[in-house]
């Protein structure tokens, strides 16, 4: 599946900037794979997109505004939806994804702990690698 981020890169509304950069920059922190389509340079990516997106999320006047997201042909919702879905900690079903990818975060060097056994030798155990989420 790949999520399809139509954005406008000649855009003069500063809001439609700032919402394509949310979207964008959440993805690419999650590591998700998603494709970024400049409905500027491509007429029919754009046109695409005007035709796939559902009748109740056109605006009554003009076209809709980027960003508007898809997972592969199936609608996702535009930057509002987005943002509600992100609100409700429900981003990876609202992009049609099964889970979250999973992170490996490596804190320090190594993290070392030392104790005694029972014999008096010294014993040094070391942890180098812990498995997080991905809001750490």
């Amino acid at each position: 599946m790949v999520i399809r981020v139509y954005v406008a890169s000649s855009s003069g509304s500063v809001a439609v900037k700032k919402h394509q950069q949310a979207v964008v920059g959440f993805l690419e922190a999650n590591r998700i794979n998603f494709q970024e389509v400049d409905i500027t340079m491509m007429e029919e990516q754009r046109l695409w997109m005007y035709r796939h997106i559902p009748r109740d999320k056109q605006p009554e006047k003009g076209n809709p505004l980027p960003p508007q997201i898809f997972n592969e042909e199936q609608y996702c919702g535009d930057y509002d939806d987005f943002f509600q879905s992100k609100e409700n900690n429900t981003v990876f079903a609202f992009l049609g994804l099964s889970s979250q990818p999973n992170v490996k975060v490596r804190f320090g060097v190594l993290d070392q702990t030392a104790s005694l056994n029972r014999q008096g030798n010294l014993n040094t155990c070391f942890t180098s690698c812990f498995a997080l989420p991905p809001f750490w």
